[in-house]
């Protein structure tokens, strides 16, 4: 693979000048006016980054991967007090010293990663017509397709690691539906470039799979629930998990003329509506256990009625929309405009700010970029504080921010990728 472009020197403007005043690029114009926004000049820096790092990382989950983790997570479900005691050690190295997490597991390759950054790369092909990018972005579309779940006709995608849950273990290579759509959308952004016929027959896969393997609970006579995954123990009620499946089956049945995806789609769409609380928000599932609201979760709800409502133009997305805008800039910013993790914390939490929020901010604003006003404003703030203070000089991304100090141990899935991907997509609509 050629090298990717040196980083170009951080413009002095502030960063709300990049999004509000970013000059329409055209032709071979377009590398060097780049070279001005402060946006690029850190996409550029982290690519430089990755190179030399590698596509493999820790994760957010890697203290409760290995077999003592899962045994303490497992209790902390069955037997919460006594579970606390044990999964203290870890709640206080990721305090204290996160960069012990490498004692408790192994860097791994994340496909949910591997999709970010595919559609990433695609964004940098499509801004600046560099065919580097595109290769680039293919090269992790043929990883994607190496790395798909065994024991599946359709093309699937999940975890490569043991994830202790509430509703039990989730066994690597499972497929999940809030990894699913992701690579869905890696493999449709690059078919956008280069129309090649393997990417859309892989998204069809991908389409029946969501279509065909995973059960559904019904919550009205018009709404019903998907599982998170293909084994229905793995639970029902999670409201992103639903809003995904809504957005990729409506999105297959436009991009393949085929209204057999239509009803599932409409039924889950109708539970995420019929579950938005009367303040506008949503919890993270109805199942009567996980009654919290946090951010990034709200960003993904709000994120698939979005992209349904430009496929379709539904109504009740628009005014859910409206609704859960107004809840989120009200109750998931603290004093400063910046993401705060939860709207009220259900559990003692050891950092003040989380990588994950601000990727999911970024993507929500420029998605309803120009409708709220407020919203808006939030972007230009967090942007401000991405560019300024979380990037590490090295030019990775750092994983939270602590009460005491950063979290820097670069993790691709929590949530390098998606930070990437949000740049890059902010990048290609400032720059059309």
């Amino acid at each position: 693979m050629p090298p990717m472009p040196s980083p170009p020197r951080p413009s002095k403007l502030p960063m709300h000048t990049a999004i509000d005043n970013a000059p329409a690029l055209d032709g071979t114009q377009k590398g060097s006016l780049l070279a001005h926004n402060p946006i690029w000049a850190s996409v550029a820096r982290f690519i430089t980054w990755l190179d030399s790092y590698g596509e493999e990382s820790l994760d957010f989950q890697t203290y409760y991967a290995s077999n003592f983790g899962r045994w303490a997570k497992r209790l902390y479900y069955e037997r919460p007090r006594l579970g606390t005691l044990a999964v203290l050690p870890m709640v206080f190295s990721e305090a204290l010293c996160p960069s012990a997490r490498r004692l408790f597991w192994k860097p791994q390759r994340f496909p949910i990663a591997d999709a970010h950054f595919a559609m990433g790369f695609a964004f940098l092909a499509r801004v600046t017509g560099d065919s580097r990018y595109q290769a680039r972005a293919v090269h992790f579309l043929n990883v994607l397709q190496q790395t798909r779940c065994p024991g599946y006709e359709e093309y699937s995608w999940g975890y490569p690691f043991y994830w202790e849950t509430v509703c039990g273990t989730v066994q690597p290579g499972t497929p999940l539906i809030t990894t699913v759509p992701y690579v869905y959308e890696a493999f449709q952004d690059v078919y956008r470039i280069d129309s090649r016929q393997e990417w859309r027959q892989v998204m069809r896969s991908i389409a029946q799979h969501a279509l065909l393997h995973y059960d559904e609970i019904p919550t009205s006579d018009r709404a019903a629930s998907c599982s998170y995954s293909p084994l229905p123990e793995h639970g029902h009620f999670v409201l992103n998990a639903n809003a995904y499946r809504a957005y990729l089956l409506t999105n297959a049945a436009v991009e393949f003329s085929d209204d057999s995806y239509l009803d599932a789609a409409q039924r889950n769409l109708n539970f995420v509506l019929e579950n938005q609380n009367p303040d506008g928000s949503w919890y993270y599932s109805v199942d009567g256990k996980r009654s919290f609201i946090d951010h990034f979760h709200t960003c993904f709800v709000l994120k698939a009625l979005a992209k349904i409502e430009v496929l379709t133009g539904n109504r009740d997305c628009t005014q859910a929309i409206e609704r859960g805008v107004a809840f989120y800039v009200r109750n998931l910013f603290d004093e400063h405009g910046l993401p705060q993790p939860f709207a009220r914390a259900p559990r003692f939490v050891v950092y003040r700010r989380e990588l994950y929020d601000y990727a999911e901010c970024i993507n929500l604003a420029v998605l309803l970029r120009g409708r709220f006003p407020q919203l808006d404003a939030r972007l230009r703030t967090v942007l401000d504080d991405i560019l300024a203070n979380w990037q590490t000089k090295e030019g990775s991304f750092r994983s939270r921010r602590l009460y005491f100090g950063w979290d820097n141990t670069p993790m691709h899935r929590w949530a390098s990728s998606q930070l990437f991907r949000s740049l890059c997509l902010l990048l290609v609509s400032t720059n059309p």
